[in-house]
């Protein structure tokens, strides 16, 4: 069923219930107006009727039938088309004229406002007006409740009237009006059904319509729409992460598993190899294997790079991160001096383990390349809040440094020098990182023109923008 159908249909039969509580309401409130006028009347007519009353208790206790005569005439003319009853001290009844209930019925004795006395199935409204003098007795006035029905039944019947009309015309109104107040509800929907899931949230090209909830409906449908291209475009990028890492993973896995390959079928073809030829092809083995593992998780850890989403960011101390990573440093190479110097409150929107990932691969990478000499590879991490609103993080050693023609190529995938034993993707990761939140990495000489240094530069935590927007495309394991 249309909506506009169910607004008119439910208005249909809500006005004519709405018409009829109102008139039951009316009604009530009509009976309580004419008792208050039938009541004041007959409080009128007591005050008319009392003196006559009174002389005529009087003249009945001095036994004048004459003046008692004149006076029950006084009685019944004040009284009107009002019932009157009359009662001595004795309570014996001197008067009883007019409409009254049967004599059977007991009228209410005390003096006060109007009460109503039922006999059978007639109501009667009475007053009751003490008679004081010299014979003192009671006067009730009587006049019949049913006399306000007529006009009750009339009010009713208008009220019916009324609903009966309210009906019909209130569903055709309601009708037109909720055809007209949910046209714009169908113009969104005859859009969104004939929408091009491919076009995105921009073919939805809503205008305002004045309908707040049309408006709120199509700013909804919009946000899901976004959201749809959102999830398309990570599902997209999903797929070419793995594309990559598969292809990657082919390509850079080949030249190992040949060399274990053949390591093994020598092992296989020469079971009586001296003890020392069996003992380097092991070892041979083992440097293979070696690089197999820390290739598979150089790519991984590029390809969760590529996927990571903003949830993962939040405030981070990089003071604390410099520490523990040349601490891990420390005990992964025993042989390198690591120096740290890191200024306190030093706070970054980061990925945690983003972050770590970044100090691990320049803290190793000048432990690898920082030997000047025989002795121990010393690296220097200093981290400080720049002028402009950056963590300066910087990485020294004191090796032979990155000649300024190869400083931007050390950055890419599989780059590395004929000497270095890694993956050649340790500084593609420092790179990633550095872009995912935001910031920069250079590589230039040394302190003193000797020796190799990285600088990182990051955006210092603001607290009126504690969040950051991640690059719209990552491609860093497909090719950065």
């Amino acid at each position: 069923m249309r909506l506009s159908t169910r607004i008119a249909l439910s208005v249909t039969v809500l006005v004519p219930l709405l018409v009829l509580a109102a008139g039951l309401l009316l009604l009530g409130l009509v009976r309580r107006d004419l008792l208050t006028q039938q009541d004041a009347l007959l409080r009128s007519r007591a005050s008319a009727v009392l003196p006559g009353a009174r002389t005529l208790l009087a003249a009945d206790a001095r036994n004048r039938p004459r003046a008692e005569q004149n006076q029950q005439r006084r009685v019944v003319d004040g009284a009107l088309d009002s019932g009157v009853r009359l009662a001595g001290a004795d309570g014996a009844v001197r008067l009883s004229v007019g409409p009254q209930p049967a004599d059977s019925v007991v009228l209410p004795v005390a003096a006060g406002g109007p009460v109503t006395v039922r006999d059978g199935g007639t109501a009667w409204r009475v007053l009751t007006v003490p008679v004081d003098g010299a014979a003192p007795g009671t006067l009730w006035l009587v006049e019949p409740s049913t006399a306000v029905d007529p006009q009750v039944r009339a009010v009713r019947r208008r009220v019916v009237l009324v609903a009966l009309l309210a009906a019909p015309v209130s569903g055709l109104l309601a009708f037109a009006l909720a055809g007209r107040a949910t046209a714009s509800l169908r113009r969104l929907s005859r859009r969104a059904a004939a929408l091009d899931p491919r076009a995105g949230a921009a073919a939805l090209a809503h205008r305002p319509s004045g309908v707040a909830e049309v408006d709120e409906l199509a700013s909804a449908l919009g946000l899901l729409l976004t959201r749809y291209d959102e999830q398309a475009a990570r599902t997209a990028q999903a797929l070419d992460t793995a594309r990559s890492f598969s292809s990657a993973a082919a390509h850079e896995l080949r030249t190992p598993l040949t060399a274990i390959r053949t390591n093994l079928d020598v092992l296989g073809a020469h079971p009586g190899l001296p003890v020392a030829e069996r003992t380097e092809i092991v070892g041979e083995l083992a440097e293979d294997h070696g690089r197999l593992e820390d290739l598979v998780t150089a790519l991984r850890t590029l390809a969760l790079g590529d996927l990571v989403e903003v949830s993962a960011f939040g405030p981070l101390d990089l003071g604390d991160l410099v520490e523990a990573a040349a601490a891990e440093a420390g005990r992964r190479h025993p042989e390198i001096r690591v120096g740290t110097a890191t200024a306190p409150g030093v706070t970054v929107f980061g990925w945690d383990a983003g972050l770590r990932i970044l100090l691990a691969n320049l803290i190793g990478n000048a432990a690898v390349h920082g030997r000047s000499g025989p002795g121990p590879a010393r690296v220097t991490v200093r981290l400080r809040a720049g002028r402009s609103g950056s963590a300066v993080l910087t990485v020294d050693d004191e090796g032979p440094g990155v000649a300024p023609a190869e400083r931007a190529a050390v950055f890419r995938r599989f780059h590395r020098s004929p000497d270095s034993p890694g993956s050649g993707l340790g500084l593609t990761l420092v790179a990633q990182q550095a872009a995912l939140h935001r910031g920069t990495v250079t590589v230039a000489e040394g302190p003193g023109g000797t020796g190799c240094r990285f600088e990182v530069r990051l955006p210092l935590l603001r607290p009126e923008a504690p969040t950051l927007v991640l690059p719209p495309r990552r491609d860093w394991l497909a090719g950065a």
